[in-house]
Protein backbone atom coordinates (compact mmCIF):
# COMPACT_ATOMS: atom_id res chain seq x y z
CA UNK A 1 0.00 0.00 0.00
CA UNK A 2 1.92 3.09 -0.72
CA UNK A 3 1.46 6.39 0.23
CA UNK A 4 -1.80 7.54 -0.24
CA UNK A 5 -1.52 11.53 -0.97
CA UNK A 6 -4.79 12.25 0.38
CA UNK A 7 -5.21 16.07 0.47
CA UNK A 8 -8.35 15.45 2.31
CA UNK A 9 -9.55 12.87 5.28
CA UNK A 10 -10.63 9.76 3.75
CA UNK A 11 -12.14 7.01 4.68
CA UNK A 12 -10.27 3.58 4.19
CA UNK A 13 -11.86 0.64 2.22
CA UNK A 14 -12.32 -2.69 4.24
CA UNK A 15 -10.17 -4.35 1.71
CA UNK A 16 -7.41 -1.78 2.44
CA UNK A 17 -8.12 -2.19 6.46
CA UNK A 18 -8.06 -6.31 6.30
CA UNK A 19 -4.38 -5.56 4.26
CA UNK A 20 -3.01 -4.39 7.84
CA UNK A 21 -3.60 -7.03 9.98
CA UNK A 22 -1.23 -9.18 8.80
CA UNK A 23 0.92 -6.33 10.58
CA UNK A 24 -0.57 -6.10 13.64
CA UNK A 25 0.09 -10.00 14.20
CA UNK A 26 3.99 -9.35 13.22
CA UNK A 27 3.64 -6.33 16.00
CA UNK A 28 2.20 -8.31 18.95
CA UNK A 29 4.51 -10.89 18.12
CA UNK A 30 7.54 -9.33 19.20
CA UNK A 31 6.68 -8.80 22.65
CA UNK A 32 6.78 -12.72 22.80
CA UNK A 33 10.61 -13.97 23.94
CA UNK A 34 13.06 -14.82 21.58
CA UNK A 35 13.04 -18.31 22.18
CA UNK A 36 9.23 -18.61 21.41
CA UNK A 37 9.89 -16.78 18.55
CA UNK A 38 12.88 -18.34 17.04
CA UNK A 39 9.73 -21.28 17.10
CA UNK A 40 7.82 -19.80 15.67
CA UNK A 41 5.00 -20.99 18.45
CA UNK A 42 3.55 -18.01 19.47
CA UNK A 43 -0.43 -19.20 19.43
CA UNK A 44 -2.91 -18.00 16.37
CA UNK A 45 -0.74 -14.82 15.77
CA UNK A 46 2.03 -17.41 14.62
CA UNK A 47 -0.28 -19.92 13.26
CA UNK A 48 -1.91 -17.20 11.30
CA UNK A 49 1.55 -16.25 9.59
CA UNK A 50 2.69 -20.03 8.65
CA UNK A 51 4.73 -19.20 6.37
CA UNK A 52 7.10 -17.07 8.13
CA UNK A 53 10.45 -17.88 8.20
CA UNK A 54 12.43 -16.29 11.58
CA UNK A 55 15.92 -16.15 11.22
CA UNK A 56 17.51 -14.09 13.70
CA UNK A 57 15.75 -13.12 17.47
CA UNK A 58 17.73 -11.15 20.41
CA UNK A 59 16.41 -8.35 23.14
CA UNK A 60 16.20 -9.21 26.76
CA UNK A 61 13.43 -7.01 27.80
CA UNK A 62 15.18 -4.33 29.33
CA UNK A 63 18.54 -3.10 28.01
CA UNK A 64 17.45 -4.08 24.37
CA UNK A 65 13.87 -4.58 23.43
CA UNK A 66 12.90 -8.19 21.97
CA UNK A 67 13.40 -7.87 18.12
CA UNK A 68 13.29 -10.56 15.40
CA UNK A 69 14.02 -10.48 11.71
CA UNK A 70 12.93 -12.50 9.07
CA UNK A 71 11.16 -13.76 5.45
CA UNK A 72 7.87 -13.83 4.56
CA UNK A 73 7.16 -15.57 1.30
CA UNK A 74 3.57 -14.13 0.78
CA UNK A 75 5.31 -10.61 -0.01
CA UNK A 76 8.30 -11.87 -1.16
CA UNK A 77 10.02 -9.41 2.12
CA UNK A 78 12.19 -9.34 4.97
CA UNK A 79 10.39 -8.27 8.12
CA UNK A 80 11.85 -6.59 11.40
CA UNK A 81 9.74 -6.19 14.18
CA UNK A 82 10.26 -4.80 17.48
CA UNK A 83 9.15 -4.99 21.21
CA UNK A 84 7.26 -1.63 22.21
CA UNK A 85 6.68 -1.11 25.99
CA UNK A 86 3.58 -0.13 27.95
CA UNK A 87 1.95 2.80 27.60
CA UNK A 88 2.44 3.73 31.28
CA UNK A 89 6.09 3.36 30.80
CA UNK A 90 6.45 5.38 27.75
CA UNK A 91 4.24 8.28 28.82
CA UNK A 92 6.72 8.74 31.35
CA UNK A 93 9.53 8.93 29.18
CA UNK A 94 7.91 11.12 26.59
CA UNK A 95 6.84 14.05 28.73
CA UNK A 96 9.69 15.08 30.92
CA UNK A 97 12.79 15.93 30.06
CA UNK A 98 14.17 12.98 28.62
CA UNK A 99 12.60 14.48 25.26
CA UNK A 100 16.09 15.80 24.35
CA UNK A 101 16.89 15.41 20.58
CA UNK A 102 19.77 14.66 19.18
CA UNK A 103 21.63 14.22 15.76
CA UNK A 104 21.91 11.20 13.86
CA UNK A 105 24.94 9.11 13.97
CA UNK A 106 26.59 9.58 10.58
CA UNK A 107 27.84 6.27 10.70
CA UNK A 108 24.83 4.34 10.78
CA UNK A 109 23.15 7.50 8.65
CA UNK A 110 25.49 8.21 5.94
CA UNK A 111 24.88 12.01 4.25
CA UNK A 112 21.79 12.97 6.48
CA UNK A 113 21.71 16.84 6.91
CA UNK A 114 23.15 18.33 10.13
CA UNK A 115 19.55 19.94 10.66
CA UNK A 116 17.89 16.65 11.34
CA UNK A 117 17.45 15.47 14.57
CA UNK A 118 15.64 12.33 16.71
CA UNK A 119 14.49 11.68 19.82
CA UNK A 120 17.72 10.87 22.19
CA UNK A 121 16.47 8.08 23.91
CA UNK A 122 15.21 6.02 20.41
CA UNK A 123 17.94 6.93 18.65
CA UNK A 124 19.91 5.15 21.33
CA UNK A 125 17.75 2.13 21.23
CA UNK A 126 18.12 1.93 17.62
CA UNK A 127 21.51 1.89 17.19
CA UNK A 128 22.28 -1.03 19.53
CA UNK A 129 20.86 -3.70 17.21
CA UNK A 130 21.11 -1.50 14.09
CA UNK A 131 24.25 -3.54 12.74
CA UNK A 132 23.31 -6.96 13.69
CA UNK A 133 19.91 -6.25 12.25
CA UNK A 134 21.35 -5.07 8.82
CA UNK A 135 23.64 -7.70 8.22
CA UNK A 136 20.66 -10.18 8.88
CA UNK A 137 18.70 -8.46 6.44
CA UNK A 138 20.95 -8.45 3.69
CA UNK A 139 21.58 -12.20 4.12
CA UNK A 140 17.89 -12.80 3.60
CA UNK A 141 17.68 -10.44 0.19
CA UNK A 142 20.63 -12.41 -1.03
CA UNK A 143 19.58 -15.91 0.14
CA UNK A 144 15.70 -15.30 -0.63
CA UNK A 145 16.05 -13.19 -3.54
CA UNK A 146 13.93 -11.12 -1.15
CA UNK A 147 12.74 -7.55 -3.33
CA UNK A 148 11.78 -5.44 -0.12
CA UNK A 149 12.31 -4.82 3.62
CA UNK A 150 9.07 -4.31 6.17
CA UNK A 151 9.36 -2.51 9.21
CA UNK A 152 6.97 -2.97 11.76
CA UNK A 153 6.62 -2.14 15.61
CA UNK A 154 3.72 -1.05 18.31
CA UNK A 155 4.69 1.74 21.18
CA UNK A 156 8.43 2.02 21.12
CA UNK A 157 8.94 -0.37 19.00
CA UNK A 158 7.07 1.64 16.34
CA UNK A 159 9.28 4.40 17.21
CA UNK A 160 12.09 2.28 16.45
CA UNK A 161 10.59 0.66 13.12
CA UNK A 162 10.11 4.79 11.91
CA UNK A 163 14.19 4.98 12.55
CA UNK A 164 15.12 2.14 10.90
CA UNK A 165 12.76 2.79 7.85
CA UNK A 166 15.32 5.60 7.25
CA UNK A 167 18.36 3.36 8.26
CA UNK A 168 17.49 0.56 5.64
CA UNK A 169 16.39 3.42 3.06
CA UNK A 170 20.10 4.45 3.00
CA UNK A 171 21.93 1.48 3.66
CA UNK A 172 20.58 -0.63 1.34
CA UNK A 173 20.53 -0.65 -2.60
CA UNK A 174 17.62 1.77 -4.35
CA UNK A 175 15.91 -1.24 -5.87
CA UNK A 176 14.94 -2.44 -2.35
CA UNK A 177 11.55 -1.09 -1.55
CA UNK A 178 11.18 0.18 1.99
CA UNK A 179 7.76 -0.31 3.84
CA UNK A 180 6.77 0.25 7.58
CA UNK A 181 3.68 -0.25 9.30
CA UNK A 182 3.14 0.84 13.38
CA UNK A 183 0.73 0.72 15.70
CA UNK A 184 0.45 3.54 18.63
CA UNK A 185 3.70 4.71 17.58
CA UNK A 186 4.79 8.78 19.70
CA UNK A 187 6.59 11.41 17.60
CA UNK A 188 9.91 10.65 16.78
CA UNK A 189 12.15 13.37 15.69
CA UNK A 190 11.76 17.21 14.19
CA UNK A 191 10.50 18.63 11.22
CA UNK A 192 13.57 18.19 9.14
CA UNK A 193 13.39 14.40 10.08
CA UNK A 194 9.71 14.27 8.88
CA UNK A 195 10.93 15.85 5.59
CA UNK A 196 13.58 13.20 4.94
CA UNK A 197 11.43 10.13 6.21
CA UNK A 198 8.67 11.52 3.47
CA UNK A 199 11.37 12.05 1.08
CA UNK A 200 12.83 8.38 1.26
CA UNK A 201 9.96 6.25 2.22
CA UNK A 202 6.84 6.36 0.81
CA UNK A 203 4.96 3.42 1.79
CA UNK A 204 4.39 3.90 5.56
CA UNK A 205 1.49 3.61 7.16
CA UNK A 206 1.46 4.54 11.25
CA UNK A 207 -1.85 3.60 12.56
CA UNK A 208 -3.33 4.93 15.76
CA UNK A 209 -6.35 3.84 17.57
CA UNK A 210 -9.38 6.02 18.62
CA UNK A 211 -8.52 8.33 21.89
CA UNK A 212 -4.54 6.89 21.94
CA UNK A 213 -2.75 9.14 23.73
CA UNK A 214 0.99 8.31 22.94
CA UNK A 215 0.49 9.47 19.49
CA UNK A 216 0.73 12.68 20.47
CA UNK A 217 3.77 12.77 22.45
CA UNK A 218 6.21 13.68 23.28
CA UNK A 219 4.61 17.19 22.31
CA UNK A 220 4.75 19.56 19.32
CA UNK A 221 5.86 22.35 21.33
CA UNK A 222 8.96 20.75 22.02
CA UNK A 223 10.28 20.49 18.19
CA UNK A 224 8.86 16.95 17.50
CA UNK A 225 6.99 16.22 14.33
CA UNK A 226 5.21 12.94 12.94
CA UNK A 227 5.62 11.50 9.37
CA UNK A 228 2.93 11.16 6.84
CA UNK A 229 0.76 8.09 7.03
CA UNK A 230 -1.98 8.50 9.59
CA UNK A 231 -4.20 5.85 9.56
CA UNK A 232 -7.00 6.64 11.95
CA UNK A 233 -9.43 4.08 13.47
CA UNK A 234 -12.54 5.89 15.03
CA UNK A 235 -14.19 2.87 15.46
CA UNK A 236 -14.47 -0.77 14.62
CA UNK A 237 -16.24 0.26 11.30
CA UNK A 238 -14.33 4.15 10.47
CA UNK A 239 -10.68 3.78 9.64
CA UNK A 240 -9.36 7.02 7.90
CA UNK A 241 -6.65 8.45 6.07
CA UNK A 242 -5.55 11.83 7.31
CA UNK A 243 -3.54 13.90 5.11
CA UNK A 244 -0.33 15.67 5.70
CA UNK A 245 2.29 15.15 8.68
CA UNK A 246 1.63 16.09 11.79
CA UNK A 247 -0.70 19.21 11.16
CA UNK A 248 -4.20 17.70 9.86
CA UNK A 249 -6.84 19.97 11.09
CA UNK A 250 -10.01 17.16 10.66
CA UNK A 251 -11.84 16.41 13.97
CA UNK A 252 -11.37 12.79 12.86
CA UNK A 253 -7.70 12.62 13.32
CA UNK A 254 -5.61 12.07 16.06
CA UNK A 255 -4.14 15.78 16.77
CA UNK A 256 -7.80 16.83 17.26
CA UNK A 257 -9.23 14.17 18.70
CA UNK A 258 -7.05 14.11 21.58
CA UNK A 259 -5.68 17.20 21.97
CA UNK A 260 -3.61 16.37 25.29
CA UNK A 261 -2.99 13.40 27.21
CA UNK A 262 -5.53 13.89 29.96
CA UNK A 263 -8.54 13.47 26.97
CA UNK A 264 -6.94 10.53 25.95
CA UNK A 265 -7.33 7.03 27.34
CA UNK A 266 -4.61 4.64 28.41
CA UNK A 267 -6.51 1.24 26.94
CA UNK A 268 -6.87 2.49 23.31
CA UNK A 269 -3.35 2.25 23.53
CA UNK A 270 -3.14 -1.50 23.44
CA UNK A 271 -6.19 -1.97 20.66
CA UNK A 272 -7.48 -3.11 18.87
CA UNK A 273 -5.83 -2.99 15.79
CA UNK A 274 -8.25 -4.96 13.05
CA UNK A 275 -9.42 -6.81 16.05
CA UNK A 276 -5.91 -7.55 17.60
CA UNK A 277 -4.39 -6.39 20.95
CA UNK A 278 -0.83 -5.54 21.11
CA UNK A 279 1.30 -4.95 24.33
CA UNK A 280 1.58 -8.35 25.34
CA UNK A 281 2.28 -11.99 24.38
CA UNK A 282 -0.62 -13.79 24.38
CA UNK A 283 1.75 -17.30 24.74
CA UNK A 284 4.31 -17.40 27.21
CA UNK A 285 6.58 -20.14 28.93
CA UNK A 286 4.86 -21.47 32.16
Amino acid sequence: MRRANVSVVTQMSSTDVADLKPYAEFALIAYCLPLIVGSWSCGSSCEALSDFKVSLTGGNDDSIQYYYVGYWPTKNTVVVAHEGTDPTSILAVLTDANCLMEHLDSTLFPGVDGSVQVHSGFADEHAKTASAILTEVKSLISQYKATSVTLVGHSLGGALAEIECVFMALNLPSHIAIKGVTYGKPRVGNSAWAALFDSLVSDFKRVNNQKDFVPIVPGSELGYSHVHGEVHIISDDQVVLCPGDDDSTDDQCTVKSVPDIFEGNVLDHLGPYQGIYIGFCLLQLP
